[in-house]
């Protein structure tokens, strides 16, 4: 008798992409958490690295940066928290520009530093944002509603 062969739904390399992403942002946001909580300041785990900050304030920001993590790891597995996750680094691209062009983060700058690092971490921040937007859009899952 032949035997029924289970079969594997189809992926395009979209849906391989968007899982290489969503990895790539869940290691990205526990190596954040970490050099957060050991306070280890270096650009691009830190976007703010050379201000000046409280220890116990690194500790908090450590906590937020891994429930990232945690929301992408729900979207690695459940495709359909992929948008939510997107939405979080969107409101995070957003606050960051706020930060950037405060006056409160004016003040902790030394004479003549500039936001343009700032800046530039909070439009790679962005970009993947678009990037990640994009990908779940032309893959097997984006597009299509539960409702």
């Amino acid at each position: 008798p032949r035997r029924a062969r289970a079969t594997m739904p189809s992926t395009n390399s979209y849906d391989q992409l968007l899982q290489v992403l969503l990895a790539a942002n869940i290691c990205y946001f526990v190596c954040m958490a970490t050099a957060h909580f050991f306070s280890f300041k270096v650009p691009v785990l830190f976007i703010y690295w050379d201000t000046p900050f409280f220890a116990y304030q690194d500790k908090i920001i450590s906590f937020c940066a891994l429930n990232y993590a945690v929301a992408f790891a729900g979207a690695f597995h459940v495709r359909a928290f992929v948008p939510f996750a997107v939405g979080m680094l969107a409101v995070t691209v957003v606050g960051l520009s706020l930060v950037n062009v405060s006056s409160e983060l004016a003040e902790v700058l030394k004479s003549g530093q500039t936001t343009f690092y700032y800046w530039a971490q909070t439009v790679m921040i962005g970009g993947l944002t678009a990037v990640l937007a994009a990908v779940y859009a032309k893959s097997s899952s984006g597009g299509k509603r539960n409702d």
